[in-house]
């Protein structure tokens, strides 16, 4: 008789243990759920921020690029990635990462590029003018100055020549990239952003230029 009420009282407490075991991991269950969106946003704000810098950089590429090229703006990523000819030195000069050429924000991991003379220029001027007071930050490059006189030559209307539908629309911009001269690169992305780069909060809405630098 006493060796049934132990094992009763073993599997009772094996029971209560399994029960208390199943609460836990419905709590840290729940907990994770609770946790997902936060990590998941941390994720692209990591993402977001390593974008910038590499488009920072390739603004900066362009800008050695246009300087030691009479003006001239690239025609490929891959100009950049060779480097420039400086004179006096032996070799180029290396001014862009390999890293860098890669938009970790996009799935095929391409920049699109971006014509001087474009109306997402326009736009991105005109929008990072609004958030610094209404003056455009320009830029102190020489060879550069005529394509900022375009810009504050050229009228920029409220509206965008854009489909009015074109910002709720997500995704990735498959578009075959431009093979002209460019000024500078955004995102493929057309998500939502976590973080607002001048006041911006869409991938594809980024412009980076030397132009604004």
């Amino acid at each position: 008789m006493k060796v049934i009420t132990q094992t009763t009282s073993h599997k009772n407490e094996r029971g209560s243990s399994l029960i208390a075991l199943m609460a836990l991991m419905t709590i840290v269950a729940i907990f994770l759920l609770a946790a997902a969106p936060v990590i998941q946003q941390q994720q692209q704000r990591n993402m977001e921020e390593e974008a910038i810098y590499r488009g920072e950089e390739i603004a900066e590429a362009i800008r050695i690029y246009a300087r030691f090229n009479n003006g001239n703006l690239p025609t490929s990523m891959e100009q950049l990635l060779e480097g420039v000819n400086i004179p006096g030195r032996t070799s180029k000069l290396q001014v862009l990462r390999a890293s860098s050429a890669i938009d970790p924000l996009s799935p095929t991991g391409e920049w699109k590029l971006i014509k001087p003379n474009s109306r997402e220029v326009l736009n991105f001027v005109r929008d990072v003018t609004e958030y610094n007071n209404n003056v455009m930050p320009g830029t102190s490059e020489p060879v550069l100055q005529r394509y900022v006189q375009f810009v504050v030559n050229t009228t920029i209307n409220d509206e965008d020549d854009e489909d009015e539908d074109e910002d709720s629309v997500d995704g990735e911009d498959t578009e075959e990239n431009y093979n002209g001269p460019f000024i500078g690169v955004t995102s493929r992305s057309r998500r939502k952003s976590v973080i607002a780069f001048y006041g911006i909060e869409k991938h594809n809405k980024w412009i980076f230029t030397p132009l604004l630098r």
